[in-house]
């Protein structure tokens, strides 16, 4: 008989942002401990709030699968003496497995006569495992930050008040800490903090509601949206999109009451950024945009209790807004009394890395590095982007982004613009700090895009420089995400860039600061960013082999590797694609370096050898012009004629003959054509 599974760990208020993580590693761990226990199992379901965590699983088996052994133990040799008698290895392996040597039989292998046993282990009650693999579970779960609390030699992310858990209603009993498994959960922590009794999914979510918990997170989350729509129409307008804060909000609460406040008119004059991440950042308000997308003097809260009096909590979100606002108000206008580029020299005294320099050495080094590409991709900017290079960091030491860290970029821009500067430059000044995270909004002009560029590279290399390299587990720098949006950057923009020739010059920036050789730093760097760009091709879903091949071969240009996957991936569609492969992959595996030397006509005696070199000289040229144009499809179906005759090739001569010269003199032919598709990809490395 089967049975649901039932497990709800009751703690104190769990960071929103670690409970979907939870959610999954719960349901991860679980289901492995269940198959390898040898527990079939059916549907599962999670629920969460900020308060507990809590698994279903339905149709788990009374009893574990019975399990046929089949097991090898010592050589014969080995087993027995001279007189046939057992001897200790085979008396061990017939103890260890709860039988005599009587119950052993013999199996003949390659290798030899083994003593051999085959048996059947009945499975045991489910119940029974499930007493140990539950707490052995929970302390499983990981979670980027956990603690500890009494003087328990236990980890979680928050104290435990209570455990549930049952299998087909009746308690599964074990102790985690100090807490005893039970049937028992608890409310709403103020409207209905009682016990009430759990007897399984169903029952829990009806007895959950009763108590003011809606446990289940869709349904949460969709109530949200629905009070949301509702108040937004009544104040006639629509909700700012955030589907960021929403998620978030969802594990704040555990029953949603949507509450609208007020702002008052005179914080409106202040820019709309600056409201709208205010109100998220601190507060969780959502905001209220009109049909022009103008923010409405509004903002919706959602409490985590019905209240009686609503206007009390709302006065009070309202208060707590205002003090809030006036601070920014305050900052506002205290910041125009100076302008942006007076405080870059106060960049002087901001250490940006305590081995890397001052953030001022820091801004000389990128615009640097901006000014040249906007030498090399669009010289009519330079002198913006040389500008706006020069500005982008000043806004750190304004008032403003010092009490609202994540307003940088946003201040600088708006400063800008009221100082007069031109538009681009003020754009460039926000745009630089763009994509803030993987898929996210990129620069939308040359200028920002450069200094991105360039404010990115500085840190991956800087860091590199200085021996701050990520690790697994560690990336405090966040060099992933730059190296990441490097390449984003360069594929929406379109720009040619040598990611080797980008890199050699930010090394060469920070020469006075390097503790490791120029050459070295580089090499890494390039590597580093060449990784991040196969992770972000095999989530696009080009063929892992295919950008091993390509990205192996050369990695110079982003945009030049990714023409070369595209055209690869391509060609590999075609159905005589793996006769094609395999000659290509035998022309690398028997040249492997190479040999480079002219191939000499009057030393080729085989037809198939005359052949092979009479068609490398037809395409030679044509392949040498369409690689020069990136016309790598041209290029590669160009190539491909060649599979039959260095097929029959390989089909009528020995290449490593004893004659030094043939031998050599094939293997220049094979080299080159396995010249003709060197800088496109390896083909040894297809699968």
């Amino acid at each position: 008989m089967s049975a649901e599974l039932f497990l709800e760990l009751g703690t104190e208020e769990i960071p929103a942002g670690f409970i979907p993580r939870a959610l999954d590693d719960i349901k991860r761990l679980l289901g492995q401990e269940l198959a390898a226990a040898r527990i079939s199992y059916g549907e599962i379901r999670t629920f969460a709030t900020p308060r507990r965590l809590a698994i279903s699983i339905a149709d788990v088996a009374g009893k574990q699968q019975r399990q046929e052994l089949k097991l090898s133990g010592p050589p014969l040799r080995i087993a027995f003496d001279a007189d046939g008698k057992p001897t200790k290895a085979a008396e061990g392996f017939a103890r260890t497995n709860g039988v005599s040597v009587a119950d052993l039989s013999t199996i003949k292998t390659e290798k030899g006569e083994y003593l051999f046993l085959s048996k059947v282990v009945e499975g045991g009650k489910s119940v029974d495992q499930l007493m140990e693999i539950l707490p052995r579970m929970i302390g499983k779960i990981p979670f980027k930050k956990s603690m500890r609390w009494k003087d328990l030699d236990i980890r979680f992310v928050r104290p435990l008040h209570w455990i549930v858990a049952t299998y087909g209603g009746d308690i599964i009993p074990f102790t985690f800490g100090d807490l005893q498994s039970g049937n028992l959960s608890r409310g709403h922590r103020f409207m209905a903090p009682g016990e009430f009794t759990v007897r399984g999914a169903t029952d829990y979510i009806a007895q959950a509601e009763q108590h003011y918990v809606i446990p289940q997170v869709e349904k949460r989350r969709k109530l949200i949206e629905e009070q949301l729509e509702v108040l937004a129409k009544q104040l006639g307008g629509r909700i700012n999109p955030d589907e960021d804060l929403l998620a978030e909000v969802c594990f704040l609460v555990e029953t949603p009451q949507a509450l609208a406040g007020t702002i008052e008119a005179r914080f409106l004059q202040l820019p709309a950024e600056l409201l709208i991440t205010s109100m998220r950042e601190h507060q969780r308000y959502f905001t209220l945009i009109d049909e022009q997308g103008q923010l409405l003097p509004h903002f919706i809260t959602i409490a985590n209790t019905l209240a009686k009096d609503p206007t009390v909590v709302v006065a009070g979100n309202e208060r707590v807004l205002k003090a809030r606002l006036s601070d920014a108000m305050f900052f506002w206008r205290e910041d125009q009394k100076s302008k942006l580029e007076t405080r870059l020299e106060s960049l002087k005294k901001v250490v940006y890395q305590a081995k890397l320099g001052t953030s001022f050495e820091k801004v000389e080094r990128f615009t640097q590095l901006a000014t040249g590409l906007a030498q090399q991709f669009a010289p009519q900017t330079i002198e913006l982007t040389k500008r706006a290079a020069t500005l982008a960091k000043c806004d750190l030491e304004s008032g403003m982004v010092y009490e609202f860290p994540e307003l940088q970029g946003v201040m600088g821009r708006e400063y800008a613009l009221l100082e007069g500067e031109e538009p681009r430059v003020a754009k460039a000044i926000y745009e630089h700090y763009l994509p803030i995270q993987a898929g996210g909004e990129l620069p939308s002009d040359d200028v920002g895009a450069f200094i991105s560029l360039a404010d990115k590279i500085d840190t991956i290399c800087g860091c590199f420089s200085v021996g701050l390299i990520p690790t697994g587990t560690a990336d405090p720098y966040a060099l992933r995400r730059s190296a990441i949006g490097i390449l984003a950057i360069i594929m929406d923009r379109g720009y040619t860039i040598s990611i080797p020739d980008l890199v050699s010059k930010s090394v060469q920036l920070l020469e006075t600061k390097r503790q490791r050789t120029a050459d070295e730093i580089s090499a890494d760097v390039v590597e580093f960013i060449r990784l991040r760009l196969v992770n972000l091709l095999s989530a696009q879903s080009y063929p892992v082999d295919v950008i091993d091949a390509v990205l192996s071969a050369s990695f110079v240009e982003p945009i030049d590797a990714v023409e070369r996957i595209k055209a690869l991936s391509s060609l590999k569609k075609m159905d005589d694609f793996e006769p094609l492969a395999v000659a290509f992959k035998r022309v690398g595996n028997i040249i492997k370096g190479g040999l480079e030397q002219p191939v000499d006509p009057t030393l080729l005696s085989e037809e198939c050898e005359k052949e092979l070199f009479a068609n490398l000289q037809e395409v030679q040229g044509r392949v040498e012009e369409y690689i020069s144009e990136r016309n790598y499809t041209q290029a590669l179906e160009t190539i491909a004629r060649l599979r039959q005759p260095v097929d029959r090739f390989f089909d009528g001569v020995m290449v490593m003959v004893e004659d030094e010269l043939v031998k050599n003199n094939r293997l220049a032919l094979l080299t080159g054509v396995a010249g003709l598709f060197k800088g496109i990809a390896d083909f040894r490395r297809i699968a």
